[in-house]
This record gives structure tokens, C-alpha cells and sequence, in this order.
């Protein structure tokens, strides 16, 4: 299976010809993400994994946001482990989040 990209589809569809609300909407995305990619990181250095789950929480509709459904499906499945205290899908979240952290640096 091909690894799922980020894409901004659904932010063109959203914005229709509107570009300040684009923008807009992409400066926010840009400010949020690594706030709540290091929230992420820190919750794990304390394995705290209620903490982790809402922060995965936030982070699964940016995914949905950047078309990345299997990433969302992902992070539904990861938030539920974390409450369970089970951080083994970790590896693939963050895979997840490193192909958006590298995307949004290219946008």
C-alpha cells in the first residue's frame, strides 16, 4: 500500500475562491501543529497517557484536515489505546506526524 500523503484538497475545497481564508486557515494550521506535536512529545516523556489522548485528540482532525485518512483511523485506534495506557502505536503516530511536520514546512 502507498504511503499517504498530506494534502491541502480539502482546504481547497473548504476555501473555495477565497484565498485570505486559505491563508488564513493555513497560518493557523502552522502555528498549531508543532505546539501540539511538542505537547505530544512531552506527554510521552512522562508517559502520561491520558494527557497523550486528548492532545491525539486534537491532532487526528488536522489529519483529516490534511487528507490523511488512514492517519485519522490511526489516531482513532491510538487515542483509545492511550487511555488503556498502551503506547505501542507510537511509532506509526509519529510517522504520521513527521510526513505532516515536513509537508507543512513545503506549504
Amino acid at each position: 500500500m502507498k504511503e499517504e500523503q498530506p494534502n491541502l484538497e480539502y482546504v481547497d475545497q473548504l476555501s473555495g475562491d477565497d484565498v485570505a481564508f486559505k491563508q488564513k486557515f493555513l497560518v493557523i494550521l502552522k502555528e498549531e501543529f508543532p505546539l501540539e506535536q511538542q505537547e505530544y512529545q512531552e506527554s510521552l516523556e512522562l508517559k502520561d497517557g491520558d494527557r497523550a489522548a486528548l492532545i491525539v485528540h486534537k491532532l487526528k482532525h488536522k489529519f483529516n484536515i490534511l487528507g490523511l485518512h488512514q492517519g485519522y483511523r490511526l489516531a482513532v485506534e491510538y487515542e483509545e489505546a492511550l487511555y488503556k495506557g498502551d503506547f505501542e502505536m507510537n511509532p506509526a503516530f509519529m510517522d504520521v506526524l513527521n510526513r505532516i511536520d515536513v509537508y507543512l514546512k513545503t506549504i
